[in-house]
């Protein structure tokens, strides 16, 4: 219950009146434009073994604070110069939110992904010392060189994986662990989920691997070392609870709209090659079209490539569409080996969890309507129904509504195609087996968006928390000291006086015995003096 309240209050506005809230901003550069983040946290909770509670902030309309321009960042190549003026209305956006007295000690990320990797690195460079050069004249965020940067696609992996599993509640300790979460590990932490994204051009998966793995060859091992992360997310090196090791890569051209191109250049580059081997005229008309079984029933498309057009209508047989698209994963013989021949580091099937983003989502749920947690069996038949059925069918059912509000007729169109590379991708690609029972797909986790940005400011905030700790140390042992230097002041005060009046008293009692000595010793004087003057006296009187 506490957990179900505490993701509650994640949606409510942020109290930016409390004193003890921390802020920090994340601006992620993408290809087609440029978003910034902003999270806030409470102190630490003073346990070295937990992260920081980080959060998007929400505006007084509990509506998250995050703004995006256009176009992205790589516009500015030409003109590096102004890489300060394109950012500047995200960070005045970022400005008005966050108070100002936590200007000062708010730290600002500038992340820059595929748009800005594709620049020569000179153009790249220029842009960033424009950022950290003009920024800081304007803005007061703790911000300096090395929080300017153009990731990697398995650093963006890396932080996607992150911000899963931070949501999730993955990283906290198995004394925390309640009945939503009884995945643990014989080692005291739960286990983590492997994350798999599907987006229009790119494809990507990332899971923890086991610190041993399976023996493997000189080559294998080279392509593990550049596709394994390690990391620590503890806020001290000297801990390991928070080590993860974690297969990353990310696959160009291998997202459902690419790979649709490529599908549709095999199509018509091997249907041509055909047309003149065997004098066919396959495709070169409407009359007589290429029969496509990745498209739904009776509908008609064209395809064209440099001024090569090719006619097609659909047959709907997902199971040969399945079959023309194996070749497209570009799969290798070795049984380490993934899509286009990568290597891939071995995934325990019978004690894992993977979720799957984006496509994977979309394909499931927007038209079939099974999203959530995936059977092979059953989203395949699912799939396979759909293809079969007429175009007019499937046009007039979305004009009753009966599908998802998120689906176009874009979706609907190739709906029967993507549904079949996912599948070929997840089993044939990725090799899970056919009834692997542990696949999520979702858009949100727990009602909200999770960006890789979110996993960013943990990682690179993941140290503050000792800083939080040894502050804290320094005040409890100045506490401790103010209170025993108190005591102790307390009764060196009494000792001093005691000393003090010792020292009087001994004082008096010397006086006191000198006084005396003196008595003593002036008595035989004055007999002796009254002797010597009374003969004196008698001698006068005599006569």
């Amino acid at each position: 219950m506490a957990r179900y309240l505490a993701r509650v209050g994640d949606l409510e506005a942020t109290d930016t009146e409390d004193p003890d809230l921390n802020y920090g901003l994340v601006v992620d550069c993408g290809s087609s434009g440029s978003r910034i983040f902003v999270y806030f946290w409470p102190r630490h909770n003073g346990n070295p073994h937990d992260l920081l509670d980080i959060k998007q902030m929400r505006d007084r309309n509990s509506q998250p604070v995050v703004k995006k321009i256009k176009p992205g960042i790589s516009a500015m190549a030409d003109t590096p110069e102004h890489a300060s003026d394109y950012l500047r209305p995200l960070l005045s956006f970022a400005a008005a939110h966050v108070p100002v007295r936590k200007h000062k000690e708010t730290p600002l990320y500038i992340l820059c992904t595929a748009g800005m990797r594709l620049l020569p690195e000179r153009k790249q460079l220029a842009i960033l010392a424009d950022l950290v050069k003009d920024l800081p004249l304007e803005f007061d965020f703790l911000f300096s060189q090395s929080q300017a940067e153009v990731i990697s696609g398995k650093q963006e992996g890396v932080y996607a994986w992150i911000g899963i599993n931070f949501v999730l509640g993955r990283f906290d300790h198995e004394d925390e662990a309640d009945a939503e979460a009884p995945q643990e590990l014989v080692t005291g932490r739960r286990r983590t989920v492997g994350i798999l994204d599907m987006g229009g051009a790119s494809l990507q998966i990332a899971y923890e691997v086991p610190t041993s793995t399976s023996v493997l060859s000189p080559q294998e091992e080279e392509a593990a070392k550049i596709l394994l992360a390690e990391f620590n997310l503890g806020c001290d090196v000297q801990h390991t609870e928070h080590v993860y090791r974690v297969y990353v890569t990310t696959f160009l051209g291998f997202g459902g709209n690419f790979a649709r191109q490529r599908y549709e250049d095999l199509v018509l580059n091997e249907t041509l090659n055909k047309n003149r081997l065997l004098g066919h005229k396959t495709g070169l008309s409407p009359d007589n079209p290429f029969l496509d079984p990745c498209l739904p029933v009776g509908l008609t498309d064209v395809v064209e490539r440099n001024s090569q057009l090719l006619h097609v209508r659909g047959r709907g047989d997902w199971a040969a569409c399945g079959a023309m698209l194996s070749p497209l994963l570009a799969r290798s013989n070795t049984s380490q080996a993934s899509l286009n021949g990568i290597y891939q580091s071995p995934i325990d099937f019978n004690n894992s969890e993977f979720y799957g983003f984006s496509e994977f989502f979309y394909c499931t749920e927007d038209v079939l309507r099974i999203g959530g947690r995936y059977h092979g069996p059953t989203f395949a038949k699912a799939a396979q129904d759909y293809c079969g059925m007429a175009w007019s069918v499937l046009t007039q059912r979305f004009k009753n509504g009966l599908f998802s509000s998120h689906a176009d007729e874009h979706r609907l169109k190739y709906q029967c195609f993507k549904s079949a590379w996912m599948y070929q991708v997840l089993h044939e690609g990725f090799h899970f087996p056919y009834d692997y029972p542990n696949l999520q797909t979702a858009q949100l986790v727990y009602d909200r968006e999770v960006q890789w940005t979110l996993g960013a400011i943990l990682y690179k905030t993941r140290f503050l928390p000792l800083r939080d700790l040894r502050q804290e140390g320094v005040r409890q042992a100045h506490g401790n000291w103010f209170r025993l230097s108190f005591v102790y002041n307390h009764y060196l005060f009494f000792a001093c006086i005691l000393v003090v009046l010792l020292a009087i008293i001994l004082y008096l009692l010397r006086l006191r015995r000198i006084h005396h000595r003196q008595t003593r010793a002036s008595a035989p004087l004055n007999l002796l003096w009254i002797e010597e003057v009374v003969p004196m006296i008698g001698v006068q009187v005599g006569p």
